[in-house]
């Protein structure tokens, strides 16, 4: 090759070089010059590391976790003040988990806390500055039907359904006024329920919400309720016929975990003394410390000691009736305390005349001591002539929602007359 030839070839390869680093530095490939993004924010915009969880430990304040997480006290600060706007920073609660993610410089740019199943704390770093709110977790919620028929208890009856145990302290709240679940319920008895399910979106465990309707099967008498609002707009649980499942009085003190170790008795065998005398109340045994509740509303006549009733509470209720809770381990009201029915007012316990850990429940109206176990008490409402109407249509949907989702078990078929007795 002579020496022009070579020339020639340098000219022509230096050209095709100098315009691809001239199409590169243009950006004439699609990507911009790597030298025109400063190496800082090259940083800065990087995606973010795998979120990392710290527990929070009983007396954790928001500073503390923040500080074990490695957070300066000036970048804390900031958060703090972000999430004051949107959330009491004492409603942290040990058990839970603050979810924190950083960028490649150790900058935390988010931070979540699940406040309940349908809630979380959100904090994230738009333009370097922290913002926080309160969002809603998505999910999606649908009525299922849950039925199976009674094997063991109602919790394990239910878990077989594939459904969680904690539906069976719904239904039992429903049915409060008519059943007593401590003594009632017979194997075989058959339950189904129409109750709200909410399915998440990130996966989290499902959570249930409002029960629409249910049906217990009790050694052969059906009892229903359907949910449906009063004339001011609260839901309010209904029987099929519109009468208010809402009684004076709950059936019993107690709610699960105990059974009727002895019954009303004018002649009764005393365990201790060993003599025959009158046992004036229902005696429910169950572990110590079993949550005892008042039966009704009304105001604490008496919470102190007393002789062989051990820990005793007394309540006053309207029309003359008066109910007495003994033995208790613990007492949880004082003398004048108002207290709503429901309310938890004493734990179970052995003290006094006492072989074991029981309640000893009793109940009289103006001064005369009566069987609870029979008795009989009104409703307390029942659905409006205006009303009447729109509650049929709405029971009627709801009981085909549930007659629907009946048919993939085998719960037999709802019989004719399908009513309890009315309460005398």
């Amino acid at each position: 090759m002579g020496r022009n030839a070579r020339v020639l070839l340098c000219l022509v390869v230096g050209g095709i070089i100098g315009a691809v680093l001239t199409g590169r530095s243009l950006g004439y490939w699609g990507h911009p010059a790597a030298l025109e993004t400063p190496p800082a924010l090259a940083v800065e915009n990087v995606v973010p590391l795998h979120p990392q969880t710290y527990d929070l430990r009983r007396g954790d304040n928001l500073s503390d976790l923040l500080a074990r997480a490695g957070i300066d006290q000036a970048t804390s600060l900031e958060m703090t003040e972000a999430i004051r706007e949107v959330f009491d920073v004492r409603k942290f609660r040990a058990g839970r988990e603050l979810t924190v993610e950083r960028n490649m410089s150790g900058v935390v740019e988010s931070l979540e806390y699940i406040i309940d199943p349908d809630n979380k704390l959100k904090l994230w770093r738009p333009d370097g500055v922290y913002e926080a709110a309160v969002v809603e977790i998505p999910g999606t919620i649908r009525a299922v039907s849950v039925c199976g028929t009674l094997q063991g208890s109602l919790f394990e009856s239910i878990e077989r359904t594939g459904e969680k145990a904690e539906l069976a302290i719904q239904m039992a709240e429903i049915f409060a006024w008519d059943i007593d679940f401590y003594r009632d319920p017979r194997p075989g008895d058959e339950f189904c329920m129409l109750v709200e399910k909410k399915e998440y979106d990130n996966g989290q465990p499902a959570t249930y919400a409002r029960m629409l309707s249910a049906e217990y099967i009790n050694d052969g008498t059906r009892y229903d309720a359907f949910l449906f609002p009063e004339d001011d707009g609260k839901p309010v649980y209904y029987s099929y016929d519109g009468q208010s499942l809402q009684s004076a009085f709950l059936r019993s003190p107690l709610r699960f975990e105990a059974r009727v170790s002895s019954h009303f008795s004018y002649r009764r065998l005393h365990p201790v003394l060993k003599v025959r005398r009158p046992h004036l109340g229902t005696d429910y045994a169950a572990p110590t410390g079993t949550a005892v509740r008042t039966i009704a509303s009304g105001r604490v006549s008496f919470s102190g000691r007393s002789g062989g009733a051990g820990n005793l509470v007394k309540v006053q209720h309207s029309n003359g009736f008066e109910t007495m809770y003994m033995h208790l381990s613990r007492r949880l009201v004082k003398k004048g305390q108002h207290v709503k029915q429901g309310q938890t007012i004493g734990k179970v316990g052995a003290t006094g005349l006492a072989t074991g850990p029981h309640l000893d429940f009793r109940i009289r109206k103006n001064g005369k001591y009566l069987n609870f176990e029979r008795l009989r008490l009104p409703r307390s409402t029942k659905i409006s002539a205006k009303q009447r109407q729109a509650f049929e249509a709405e029971r009627d949907r709801l009981l085909a929602m549930l007659e629907a989702g009946r048919t993939r078990i085998a719960v037999g078929p709802m019989p004719e007359g399908r009513r309890v007795p009315a309460d005398d």
